[in-house]
């Protein structure tokens, strides 16, 4: 058991060194000076002794209980149990080798020839349960990042208004011609200005009640009048206030008011102070003119629009009628330039900091569900050990060595079939809990994607290497001599 523990921590040893080159994930991996192989002895050190120590404790708690059930076995004359799997397997009519790879399975037998047929079981659960896990919280943040809207970038397009949005867009132009513009579903104006809220100064958001298009909202409900405010998560935090509280709001030129937080929403860095958690969205009617036109423009109004297209709608065909706006309300006389340009859409540091991680999760994941397989083989191996009499005996009874393989290959399948029916529920109810904590650590909005074609080509690679694994204890099986019941008997 000692050779088997130090083995084991020297394998993980060389696994961690050998993924260091993965390391470190997010921005830092761009600027980090060693990008090759690289390891800290001082950690590995401890991390062994640990690891040693530990399992080393729990292998000789557990050898003394094994060794106490076998004293108790010897001193007790018990009778072999009639227990639902030998009524199963001698009352169904299923094939024999079929039946003997079941009863090796579930029965784990007795005394010195007990085999170890719940970690086998267990080990199967635990490689399904990772890798399906793994591959729904994946799909899950795949989907977060190809969808913009998650992450509070709840249009197709944004309209800045010149100087990064600082100045004004003209209202009654951008009205007129957003409104009969064929490929533009709906928009809305958005000027970006700060304000108190019981005096601490935030970064605001500032539309119209009711607007068409506005940030996702991720509980409550969205700006509905003018004396109301929806937060970002981490400024609700921040207040040390909950949904439905009042908070009092200044703008700094007229009096303070009462505003009431109806809801919470995923905030985009449209502008500088806002972020996914941070920031808030107010009526625009909570400012005076001059704070919203502080550029002074000569035709005030947005310093943003904000446009979602027509679904269906040609996206080379959209963007040449936006950029004729564009070029539209560049030619006021009163104001040449209001018009900035189009922004597609702006990743939070959050979105690109998981991007930059790319396939390090699938990896460390199919690392895992590796280490589970290469157990799984092991136990099959002693299983079949420990079973050597038991394989000699159904020689003698007339099993065939293609009876003794398939037993084995049958034996490995439906401990697999355990961990598939057990583990692709609680994965894929693990991959949905942990999307739902990122999502809402870095305030996105929470939509869970389930991988169904991954998840079936997971349940049948794992049956098919079922028999793979069991190839070698198979021939292990096949091979046993029934010499060994004739020097017993």
């Amino acid at each position: 058991m000692s050779l088997a523990v130090v083995m084991g921590a020297l394998i993980a040893v060389a696994l961690a060194i050998s993924l260091s080159p993965l390391s470190p994930l997010g921005p830092a991996r761009f600027v980090y000076p060693y990008r090759g192989v690289s390891f800290d002895w001082t950690v590995l050190g401890f991390g062994v002794v640990a690891l040693v120590i530990t399992l080393e404790s729990i292998g000789l708690v557990l050898a003394r209980r094994e060794l106490r059930r076998v004293r108790m076995d010897r001193r007790i004359d018990h009778r072999e149990e009639i227990d639902w799997v030998t009524r199963l397997t001698t009352t169904s009519g299923v094939p024999l080798s079929l039946a003997t790879g079941m009863r090796f399975a579930l029965k784990s037998g007795r005394g010195v020839n007990a085999a170890p047929v719940r970690s086998a079981i267990l080990g199967a659960v635990l490689a399904v349960v990772v890798l399906v896990t793994t591959v729904t919280f994946g799909a899950s943040l795949d989907n977060l990042v190809s969808h913009p809207s998650l992450y509070g970038w709840n249009w197709n397009y944004a309209l800045l208004s010149g100087f990064a949005g600082q100045e004004n867009l003209p209202a009654p132009q951008v009205a007129t011609m957003f409104d009969h513009d064929r490929f533009v579903a709906s928009w809305s104006g958005a000027n970006f200005v700060a304000g108190e809220l019981d005096g601490q100064s935030f970064e605001m958001m500032a539309e119209a009640p009711g607007a068409r298009v506005a940030p996702p909202v991720l509980s409550g409900h969205g700006l509905d009048a003018a004396n109301q405010v929806v937060l970002g998560d981490a400024t609700l935090a921040a207040l040390h206030k909950r949904v439905g509280d009042t908070v009092t709001f200044s703008n700094g030129k007229t009096k303070s008011t009462k505003l009431t937080i109806v809801g919470t929403a995923t905030l985009t860095p449209i502008s500088k102070g806002l972020e996914m958690g941070t920031g808030a969205l107010v009526a625009t009617s909570d400012f005076p003119p001059a704070l919203l036109n502080a550029q002074e423009s000569a035709i005030p109004g947005p310093q943003a629009v904000l446009i979602r297209l027509r679904a269906g709608a040609n996206t080379r065909a959209a963007l040449r009628s936006l950029h004729e706006i564009i070029h539209k309300l560049n030619r006021n006389p009163k104001d040449p330039s209001p018009a900035g340009g189009l922004v597609a859409h702006l990743r939070p540091a959050e979105i690109v900091n998981y991007r930059s991680m790319g396939t390090t999760p699938a990896i460390l994941g199919g690392g895992l569900a590796l280490g589970a397989v290469v157990a799984l083989a092991l136990t099959l191996v002693a299983s079949v050990r420990r079973r050597r009499r038991e394989l000699a005996l159904l020689k003698t009874l007339g099993f065939v060595r293609r009876q003794l393989a398939a037993a084995v290959a049958w034996q490995s399948s439906i401990a697999v079939a355990i961990g598939v029916v057990i583990g692709v529920p609680i994965g894929i109810v693990l991959g949905r809990v942990l999307r739902n904590l990122f999502a809402h650590e870095i305030d996105a909005v929470p939509m869970p994607s389930v991988p169904g074609l991954v998840i079936v080509l997971i349940v049948v690679g794992a049956l098919l290497l079922a028999n793979v694994v069991a190839a070698v204890p198979g021939r292990m099986a096949a091979g046993t001599s029934t010499a060994l019941v004739l020097r017993e008997e």
